[in-house]
């Protein structure tokens, strides 16, 4: 891309932007958005590197669509890209969020703003069902046994036994340090084998 940085940083301004403010649902929309936007339309990352980045997005403390909207610009733009993103991500909600509290009573007691957003919720599950379907298909695609077993014992200890997703986030951590510290074992076994 031969986007000057200025150049850059304000087309991740203005994508951010638009994304947290027209983006309703939370995090898992907007990450299948912002995969929409930076991988298909402007060809700055590239399929896995979004699958890794909502990875740690929701691993990380913190709401997902600024999570992902830190690291997505800092992979643009470095330390710059990242404090823009993360500005355009918060803004947005800051404001609407906001203007909420200051009429909250009057939303609350609305039939009519009750009706829209009981509407939203049947588009923001289709949306998040599609995410849901994107990211299968990526571990499927890695056809790698440890990676789709531990999505199929994820999925089973979530939703039949009830475990905390940050217990299962914080254990298929230590299954991938495990074989991270595994191959780099093997990796310098090999290494002084070669030598």
């Amino acid at each position: 891309m031969n986007d000057s940085r200025a150049a850059r940083l304000r087309r991740l301004f203005v994508s951010m932007l638009s994304l947290a403010t027209f983006t309703f649902g939370g995090g898992f929309v907007i990450v299948s958005l912002m995969k929409r936007r930076f991988v298909e339309e402007m060809h700055l990352l590239d399929e896995d590197e979004m699958l890794d980045i909502a990875a740690i997005a929701q691993s990380c403390p913190g709401p997902i669509m600024v999570n992902a909207a830190v690291l997505v610009g800092y992979r643009v733009a470095g330390v710059p890209g990242a404090l823009v993103s993360a500005l355009a991500s918060a803004l947005p909600p800051l404001v609407i969020i906001s203007i909420i509290a200051v009429f909250y009573a009057q939303f609350r007691e609305n039939r009519y703003v009750a009706i829209a957003l009981q509407v939203m919720r049947a588009g923001v599950a289709a949306v998040i069902f599609d995410v849901v379907v994107d990211l299968c298909r990526g571990v499927l695609k890695t056809r790698r046994a440890l990676y789709i077993l531990m999505m199929a014992a994820a999925f089973v200890a979530s939703v039949l036994l009830d475990v905390p997703a940050t217990t299962i986030i914080l254990l298929c951590l230590c299954v991938g340090a495990c074989q991270a510290a595994a191959m780099l074992l093997r990796a310098r076994k090999g290494g002084r084998h070669a030598l």
